[in-house]
């Protein structure tokens, strides 16, 4: 089997430089090496080169703030590139593994939403990424769209670094607590990806639109608590303790894009089709604090 993989450097192209070895020939591209989105025809000139029988893309504009005013760049990276490569597979009977998002949703209610639930995205951002679904559905190509949220690597910025930097520096920490998800880490969707790609490439009746989160839920106020709360105990120094962390809502932190309030996803059907379990959001980020601290 061979495997294209595009986006090689990010947090979760990293991961899936390591989970993907073992299934076949593994090509990893980024943008400098063939792997551009942003150029459409480069880029199917290298679906056809390397002549892959999986194209995992993990390339995408996730400047959620950026892409209010840039939307063209956001669109031809999220949207008309994806096409590219649904267009490419459905020729060439290649599977395409894709990555989406809680942002396709609105955000409303308290419920996890699964896989049928109506869409309805809050930002440039989320729309780009609903378009890029659907142009995946109008190719007819086989797919694994994996919808994920609040994505982290040890490798890399990522909340918990952040969270650890400013409580280390100031006196005072305000973090938002009315957006509830689930810390989905960067090692977990890449083995995910291996699992589900040997899967379906043995029986292509399991394509489809999953969600692919880690269990429970948090918000990012109970999120930084918990990173401070582990930091400290480990004897990390820190000026800010987990429970001097301040809860705000969502409109006293304003930002250009609109932020779903609830990015609970159901993971359950990704878990019964595939027989697997999705570990709690906890193992993940503690499993990651550990590597980091």
């Amino acid at each position: 089997m061979k495997l294209l993989l595009l986006g090689k450097t990010g947090q979760l192209g990293w991961e899936l430089q390591r989970a993907l070895a073992p299934l076949g020939t593994l090509v990893s591209l980024d943008r400098h090496e063939g792997g551009d989105l942003s150029d459409s025809d480069a880029l199917a000139a290298t679906v056809q080169r390397v002549a892959p029988d999986v194209i995992v893309n993990a390339a995408a504009y996730t400047a959620v703030d950026k892409a209010e005013s840039d939307l063209p760049a956001a669109r031809q990276i999220n949207a008309t590139a994806v096409g590219v490569l649904a267009a490419q597979a459905k020729a060439h009977g290649a599977l395409l593994v894709h990555y989406s998002t809680d942002y396709v949703f609105d955000g409303s209610g308290d419920q996890p939403r699964d896989e049928s639930a109506a869409t309805g995205p809050l930002s440039a951002y989320g729309r780009t990424k609903l378009e890029g679904e659907q142009l995946i559905a109008e190719h007819g190509a086989d797919a694994l769209v994996l919808r994920t949220s609040w994505v982290y690597a040890a490798r890399g910025g990522n909340f918990a670094k952040t969270m650890l930097r400013l409580a280390a520096e100031r006196e005072q920490l305000k973090v938002v607590a009315d957006q509830i998800g689930a810390p989905t880490g960067a090692d977990l969707l890449a083995d995910l990806t291996a699992h589900l790609i040997r899967s379906a490439m043995q029986d292509r009746s399991l394509c489809g639109t999953y969600h692919a989160v880690a269990s429970g839920e948090t918000s990012w106020h109970q999120y930084a608590q918990h990173v401070l709360a582990r930091a400290a105990a480990k004897g990390v120094t820190l000026k800010v303790q987990a429970d001097q962390v301040e809860a705000i809502p969502t409109s006293a932190y304003p930002v250009p894009a609109p932020r779903p309030l609830n990015s609970r996803l159901d993971n359950r059907r990704l878990q019964s089709r595939f027989g697997l379990v999705l570990p709690h959001w906890q193992a993940g980020v503690d499993r990651m604090l550990d590597e980091i601290l």
